[in-house]
């Protein structure tokens, strides 16, 4: 007889800051003459590592494949190159790049990621330079 023992949720599944931003989704095209986010400064502030969410208009998880240049409202946006974790991976270290140029991976940083069920949480870290950020999945067509 096997005896398992449930120990609950991950408490970053439970404890986690939302990234919910329209303006940060593969499909937001930013205006290359307009101003452009950083993560690594105001407002969005990821400078110290923390535990988020991808939720709402941002999509749903970090892209698996290189957005667009100046898309998520930045210059260099954020995908992460490999596989999001199964729930049984537990914590996984996992590479983000950045698009610039003719280069989908010009700058790159490692991240944390856990499967939660039906939702991961990634726990980010400062991007390397500005302006770098963090992208969402969600599509559509944004203007600016």
């Amino acid at each position: 007889m096997d005896l398992c023992i449930f120990a609950g949720q991950a408490s970053e599944c439970k404890s986690y800051k939302a990234l919910n931003q329209a303006d940060r989704a593969v499909g937001y095209y930013k205006n290359p003459n307009s101003n452009v986010k950083c993560d690594g400064r105001a407002p969005d502030n990821i400078v110290a590592a923390a535990w988020y969410r991808m939720i709402g208009a941002s999509g749903d998880q970090i892209p698996e494949s290189c957005p667009r240049q100046w898309s998520c409202g930045t210059h260099a946006p954020g995908w992460l190159s490999g596989k999001h974790p199964t729930v049984l991976e537990g914590v996984v270290t996992r590479k983000v790049c950045y698009h610039w140029s003719s280069g989908c991976c010009t700058w790159h940083n490692n991240i944390k990621i856990r499967n939660c069920g039906s939702y991961y949480v990634y726990e980010l870290v400062k991007p390397p330079v500005c302006s770098l950020r963090y992208c969402g999945n969600k599509a559509g067509v944004y203007c600016v």
